[in-house]
């Protein structure tokens, strides 16, 4: 224990909801709920405003459904959010050479040994810089504990959620942790707790009156030792700069339970591949496989093979993990699949078994590649003999015609869009999927610099229609650098005006008339790689069927127009010279430029009432009328073909509950 609060613990806010809400304008105050999205998905993270109702992380997704179906379910985008994590840790060791990451969005920070100078006041000074410098540099917001040690410090963080410090000054350890629960500890989860409670101890003051001894009686020397020290207040782990990976693994989910074998040696095979890759990238290597099965019962088994040395070589993995699986029971049926490396070293040593193996296999598929290509061309001469003998006609071969035929239905294969995922069109430009389903997929186009743009829908495979990779949180020009005296290098033009919880700080510059709005973010670009499942990351690819859905199970986002009413959200549209009704008119703290106001949203001088809906062409010109149950959505020039779940008809007006995006529910 320390006698100054020196330790500092970061926490980001609903990180990976935070993320998405600064890079879609749409969603900002909205729920928005990230995770995977199949049957047996959980939730990563979820925003405050989903939190209301209920919902949380590790929950799982079925059950976020049914508690809160409006708010925007999306797939996490990793890449994204690494970006993210690696300019907010920059920042972190800017403050001190000890800084031990807990996560992409968690952090310890040893300020001591970064010269600060041992006192409240200089402890708090530092946290606040921090705070503004990451809301400069990401847009998004963190939370700051400070404290003498690292189990109080984590406390004093999760006291300040969200977007808050607390300091816990030395000496008030013991009354600020009496009352809490005991869970509130590190190490007591529920098989401790429920230990406890059979004890008749639920609180932290208990804890410390049962005694070390019957903490020892009831948990055992090692853990009864450590929590007694601990529900005194004290804690004497350090800081720790670096942690040493002790093993890398990956592991799928699957929505449907496995029993055919080949499918399950296949699945094996995937992953041992990915499971290499992260290796490498990560620059080791191991020398003992794992693999993990969860049968459809949940019962969990594992099964390890030591190789001579360590590897990185895919093949070896994944013969390993085929000896290992071959081993395992799995008729009844398989919901996860997971393979490992442990044993890590910074070397490898060459199996020459193994490459001989493959040497032979490569061998073999050479010579059946021979074999196959003189039986074609056999045929070949054979069928051309047989054409000259016929009645001169088409010269096209029959063969020839089959294979064009696949050829092109390989290529008119339709491509299956995650949710949240990032696109962009031709015409329209960059946007994100805000749905899927029936061959249609729909899309909103905006930046994260823009304000809510417009939703159109698309044919799955529209050639005008591909991946993107995401846009920077932060136009590029108005990000000078990183970190800075929170807002001190803030240059902004005249009349403009910052929203509210608006990213801006540090080194941010604004032109003249602009408006920062809610979170702001950092340039950060990353696309969707992987998928939390309920019993870890699982593969987008059957994770999110083709049904699977942004925003309620309809497919509409929170921003949406839903019902038979056609109401508009008011914070939906905007632009230049326009007034909302409710809520709109656009008070004087909102001033955008010489001669615009702006409410909370805006449309080009129309007035939105309650219940009230837009007509066609939505968004449209000065002085547009609105009309009751007229279709929220995308206009005629989002027309497309009609679908089963409420499909754009081209050349017709959107009636009532028309106009949302296609999807089915999953």
């Amino acid at each position: 224990m320390r006698g100054a609060p020196t330790i500092l613990h970061l926490d980001m806010d609903a990180f990976y909801a935070s993320a998405e809400q600064a890079a879609k304008p749409s969603l900002r105050g909205k729920p928005v709920i990230v995770g995977g999205l199949g049957p047996r998905g959980v939730v990563a993270t979820a925003s405050y405003e989903a939190r209301v109702f209920g919902v949380h992380s590790a929950m799982a997704m079925a059950q976020a459904r049914r508690l809160c179906p409006n708010a925007a379910f999306l797939t996490p985008r990793f890449t994204l959010y690494r970006q993210v994590s690696d300019a907010v840790m920059a920042l972190l060791h800017t403050l001190s050479p000890l800084v031990e990451p807990l996560s992409l969005d968690e952090a310890f920070v040893d300020l001591e040994a970064g010269g600060t100078e041992p006192t409240a006041e200089a402890a708090r000074a530092v946290g606040e810089r921090l705070r503004n410098d990451i809301r400069a540099v990401t847009g998004l917001t963190g939370s700051v504990g400070l404290a003498g040690s690292k189990m109080l410090a984590k406390i004093a963080s999760e006291q300040a959620k969200p977007d808050g410090l607390v300091l816990i000054e030395p000496g008030t350890e013991r009354d600020l942790l009496g009352p809490m629960p005991v869970r509130t500890l590190p190490g007591v989860g529920p098989a401790t707790a429920e230990a406890l409670r059979r004890a008749g101890i639920h609180t932290v003051a208990e804890t410390r009156e049962a005694g070390e001894a019957e903490l020892v009686r009831l948990l055992g020397r090692a853990h009864g030792a450590s929590l007694f020290l601990m529900a005194n207040g004290r804690d004497e782990r350090p800081v720790v700069a670096e942690r040493d990976a002790k093993s890398i693994s990956v592991e799928d989910t699957f929505d449907v339970d496995l029993t055919d074998r080949t499918r399950v040696q296949l699945e094996i095979a995937r992953l041992a591949d990915r499971c290499v890759r992260r290796l490498r990238e990560a620059g080791r290597s191991g020398r003992t496989v794992v693999i993990k099965v969860r049968r459809y019962d949940f019962s969990t088994l594992t099964r390890s093979e030591t190789l001579r040395g360590p590897t990185d070589d895919p093949g070896v993995v994944r013969e390993a993990a085929a000896r290992l699986i071959e081993g395992v029971d799995t008729t009844a049926g398989v919901r996860l699949l997971g393979v490992g490396v442990s044993g890590l070293a910074d070397y490898t040593q060459e199996d020459l078994f193994a490459q001989a193996a493959q040497a032979a296999q490569a061998a073999e598929a050479a010579q059946a590649a021979r074999g196959a290509q003189a039986a074609q061309g056999a045929r070949a001469a054979h069928e051309a003999l047989e054409d000259v003998r016929r009645t001169p006609g088409p010269a096209t071969p029959e063969h020839m015609a089959a294979g064009a035929g696949e050829a092109s239905e390989g290529a008119g294969k339709p491509r299956r869009w995650l949710p949240g995922s990032d696109v962009r069109h031709a015409e329209y430009g960059a946007g994100w999927v805000q749905g899927s389903g029936v061959g249609r997929v729909t899309v909103r186009f905006e930046e994260p610099w823009s304000e809510p743009g417009r939703v159109r829908t698309f044919a799955v495979d529209d050639p005008a229609l591909e991946p993107a990779e995401p846009l920077p949180l932060l136009r590029p020009e108005e990000t000078a650098g990183r970190g800075g005296g929170g807002g001190l290098e803030r240059v902004g033009g005249p009349g403009e005006v910052v929203g509210r919880g608006g990213g801006v700080g540090s080194a941010r510059v604004g032109g003249p008339e602009e408006v920062a709005g809610r979170g702001v973010g950092s340039e950060r670009v990353g696309g969707p790689e992987e998928v939390a499942g309920r019993e870890g990351t699982v593969d987008p690819e059957r994770d999110v069927g083709p049904g699977e859905v942004a925003g309620s199970e309809r497919g509409v986002g929170p921003e949406e127009a839903v019902g038979r009413e056609g109401s508009v959200d008011l914070e939906r549209v905007g632009g230049p010279g326009e007034a909302v009704g409710r809520g709109g008119g656009g008070g004087p703290a909102r001033a955008v430029g010489p001669e615009q106001a702006v409410g909370r949203g805006g449309g080009s001088e129309r007035a939105v009432g309650r219940g009230e809906g837009a007509g066609p062409a939505r968004g449209g010109g000065p002085e547009e009328a609105v009309g009751r149950g007229g279709a929220a959505g995308a206009g005629l020039a989002d027309a497309g073909p009609a679908a089963p779940g409420g499909g754009h008809q081209p050349g017709r007006e959107q009636g009532r509950g028309r106009g949302q995006p296609v999807t089915s529910s999953p």
